[in-house]
């Protein structure tokens, strides 16, 4: 017989599960006239307000097959020129966007109510800004990218990876600054399309969207 401390192994009714969002709006008649500059204002905020990695975001790609894949990735560089973010080229996303390079990634901060899904062509960014980023890692993420290799791939154990990660720390301990691996580096999402989404109640969602045209951003409001 179960009893109260153990696990269920039932879901409980999610249908009455849901919240009223109250701590914003978003106008447009009041965003910034740029799309980044709309997030920049947003993600600032996130940044300085002490919430757990706001710098994290969703990545969605898909491959020829249009099979989708989805998975959390850190932002390392914003600049109207695009979204950064760093990889393994043999990873899963490494080889979606080898095939397909649309990709989308979505920000979402709870604690301010507010989501941002940026969609766009995702493109290597050069060697040199990819050497650059990968010294400034920590010198064992530096080593670990090395050694999760391919990523994704199928490894017997947690053993050993850490078998493989501590042979590479004694094959590098008298190397002064690593190489990095040709399979590694950065991407950057060129956007196209943004979507800045407030909760708001009665799910009255604020939803403004910013759209390409002939090289000029249109705002348009969203139904919720």
């Amino acid at each position: 017989m179960s009893t109260a401390s153990e696990p269920s192994n039932q879901i409980k009714d999610l249908s009455e599960l849901r919240l009223s969002y109250q701590r914003g709006e978003l106008h447009e008649d009041h965003v910034a006239q740029t799309p980044h500059e709309q997030f920049l204002l947003w993600f600032n905020t996130a940044l300085t307000g002490n919430l757990h990695e706001p710098y994290a975001m969703y990545l969605a790609t898909a491959n020829a097959q249009a099979v989708p894949h989805v998975r959390t990735v850190l932002l390392r560089g914003a600049t109207q020129q695009g979204y950064d973010f760093y990889s393994n080229y043999d990873s899963k996303k490494g080889l979606d966007l080898a095939e397909n390079p649309q990709a989308q990634i979505l920000f979402y901060w709870a604690e301010y109510e507010q989501q941002v899904r940026i969609s766009g062509r995702v493109e290597k960014i050069s060697e040199i800004e990819s050497t650059a980023y990968y010294h400034k890692r920590p010198r064992d993420s530096q080593v670990a990218a090395h050694v999760s290799t391919p990523q994704s791939g199928v490894i017997e154990s947690r053993e050993a990876l850490q078998q493989r990660f501590d042979a590479a720390v004694q094959q590098f301990e008298h190397v002064p600054q690593l190489d990095k691996p040709n399979f590694w580096g950065g991407y950057r999402l060129v956007p196209d399309y943004y979507e800045f989404w407030q909760g708001r109640p009665n799910r009255l969602h604020d939803r403004i969207c910013y759209q390409k045209q002939d090289d000029v951003w249109q705002i348009q409001r969203l139904m919720p």
